[in-house]
């Protein structure tokens, strides 16, 4: 039985760990063992020591999400649910997840701007505005916004995380059952 990969993008503070997390939760109340993957921690696991610092930039972010992607591939290939909580927004991953993983289903939560600025859990924004801080995504580094999602959830300020999760998981069984 192969498994599937729920990968869930958008911009830093989008929601996505807390939205993959809710996900999680709703899959385990039905029954359904998931894997929750998030990018920040995976990036301390493949980022190389001689590159730490520059993994910011696009040509090593890219390089980066496409190791992400296949972890996805060995997981879901094993039969497992994965959801994966990640920045990664660039059209050479998108185009090799759709190609590559099987059961692939792409979620962007799309959140503006003014909003994720507002949120800043890890203070990217602000150190941005400070001038401390560069190549951040979606300021002065390019990304590729999704054009293919399978579902982009846009931003309403009486989203929860769990609401999220719903609308995902209606939408994913949808997606499957055809």
């Amino acid at each position: 039985m192969e498994g599937k990969v729920i990968w869930i993008t958008g911009l830093s503070g989008a929601g996505k760990t807390v939205v993959a997390n809710a996900l999680k939760q709703s899959f385990k109340e039905n029954g359904v063992f998931s894997i929750v993957l998030d990018g920040d921690i995976l990036r301390g696991i493949f980022e190389d020591d001689d590159v730490k610092g520059s993994t910011y930039m696009r040509k090593n972010r890219i390089k980066l999400s496409h190791k992400y992607s296949q972890l996805c591939k060995i997981l879901s290939s094993q039969g497992f649910m994965v959801i994966i909580a990640t920045v990664s927004m660039f059209d050479e991953i998108y185009t090799w997840n759709r190609k590559n993983l099987p059961n692939y289903f792409e979620v962007f939560l799309k959140v503006p701007m003014k909003e994720l600025i507002k949120r800043d859990p890890k203070n990217i924004y602000k150190n941005f505005h400070l001038g401390t801080l560069s190549n951040v995504a979606g300021l002065d580094l390019k990304v590729d916004y999704p054009t293919q999602a399978n579902l982009v959830v846009n931003f309403k300020s009486d989203n929860t995380p769990s609401k999220i999760a719903e609308i995902i998981l209606k939408s994913f069984n949808l997606e499957y059952e055809k």
